[in-house]
Parts: structure tokens; C-alpha cells; sequence
């Protein structure tokens, strides 16, 4: 025999009120977490692309 929503103690309606109450609270942490506003020096090492003024300033002239 199946378990039923009213069997498990949860349902949709119960799903979608912590969704509603959750969604807010994590953008609330995401503006409210620090981010990093000056570029980093170059890390002449690496061969990864890397975030400089250099980067930023190409972001900056491309966008549309």
C-alpha cells in the first residue's frame, strides 16, 4: 500500500509556504554578502583568466 501526502505529515501547501518564506531570505544573503569591489594584482604564475583592471575595463567597454 502507497503512503499518501496525509500519511507523511507534508504536503504541497506546506511545501510551497517554505518556498515563498525561503526564497527571500537567501536573496537577503546574497546582497548582504561581501563581495570584492578593487581588482586584484596579476598572478603572472597562473594561466587561468584572472579579475585585474585590465579585465574590468574590457567588462566595462562591452557592455551593451
Amino acid at each position: 500500500m502507497s503512503k499518501t501526502a496525509e500519511d507523511t505529515g507534508s504536503s504541497r501547501r506546506d511545501f510551497l509556504k517554505l518556498a515563498a518564506t525561503a526564497a527571500p531570505a537567501a536573496a537577503a544573503v546574497a546582497v548582504m554578502a561581501p563581495q570584492s569591489s578593487e581588482a586584484q594584482p596579476a598572478d603572472l604564475s597562473s594561466d587561468k583568466m584572472q579579475d585585474t583592471a585590465h579585465t574590468r575595463a574590457y567588462y566595462e567597454t562591452a557592455r551593451f
